[in-house]
């Protein structure tokens, strides 16, 4: 929701670029009306490994593998791609019955929006692995566009999705709900942004459903405090019709428009 808003209000002074950083569960296309995409690209970021050849593999093969991917069934030796991570361990041991191999685990969606503005987004492919670098991926593909601000919608969590978005960022802002898990949330992820030494600001979504927690995370946050969020019923109706917060008049919009001034004149 707020990466759409701020994509949206900044494009109508910069070049803007949006990147949807969330390849597990992509959905910055839906707050951006993005019905279809111009352009998918398949691509590979993680390897698996096969069985080829039987009469070089024993027993013992079937203890290397810490996932326990490899298997034996009616005397044959064979790897669960499910299971299989891809490390390369069963390739050291046994060279020459086991062979590593590039997978296309995901693809690359690139479309442009109805603001003016390209999208790129990802999506890592059911039972595959390696977000982590297809967030790489995308932001590579990403900078081929020409911008002026490039602004990462990341999934959450502090997973190597995460992490991958955050890296050589000019600035985070981290988005919490007044929850006890929320709040525990945000400093876990804080440890990483500090961890990077990157500048940041805070934004308590929903703050109304938890007026005292969201006072304790405000008075937590001190300075870094950018804005607060009331929960609005108008936001559901926005993602239902695939429109943005800040096309319809809400509480939500005027909020999100103050976020939106601090970061831009600050």
């Amino acid at each position: 929701m707020l990466a759409s808003s701020l994509a949206i209000l900044f494009s109508k002074t910069k070049k803007v670029v949006a990147c949807d950083c969330d390849v597990d569960a992509p959905n910055l296309g839906l707050w951006l009306g993005v019905k279809a995409y111009e352009k998918v690209e398949k691509i590979s970021t993680s390897e698996k490994a096969r069985i080829i050849d039987q009469k070089a593999c024993d027993e013992k093969i079937l203890e290397i593998c810490r996932f326990r991917a490899i298997e034996k069934r009616d005397g044959e030796y064979f790897i669960n791609p499910f299971l299989c991570e891809g490390c390369g361990v069963c390739k050291i041991f046994y060279p020459k019955a086991v062979e590593i191999e590039p997978v296309e685990n995901a693809e690359i969606r690139v479309a442009k929006t109805r603001f003016g503005f390209p999208l790129i987004s990802a999506q890592l492919y059911p039972g595959e692995t390696g977000s982590g670098k297809i967030v790489q991926a995308l932001r590579k593909r990403a900078e081929e566009f020409e911008h002026e601000l490039m602004i990462l919608d990341a999934a959450a969590g502090i997973g190597c999705p995460v992490i991958a978005s955050l890296v050589d960022c000019d600035y985070a802002i981290l988005v919490a709900e007044p929850t006890p898990s929320g709040f525990s949330d945000l400093k876990r992820v804080l440890e990483i942004v500090n961890h990077f030494k990157l500048p940041y600001g805070i934004v308590i979504n929903k703050w109304d459903i938890n007026p005292e927690l969201s006072n304790k995370i405000e008075e937590w946050a001190k300075e870094k405090l950018l804005g607060k969020i009331s929960y609005d019923r108008k936001v559901i109706d926005c993602i239902v019709n695939l429109k943005s917060v800040v096309e319809v008049e809400s509480k939500a919009k005027s909020e999100i428009e103050k976020i939106f001034e601090k970061l831009a004149f600050s």
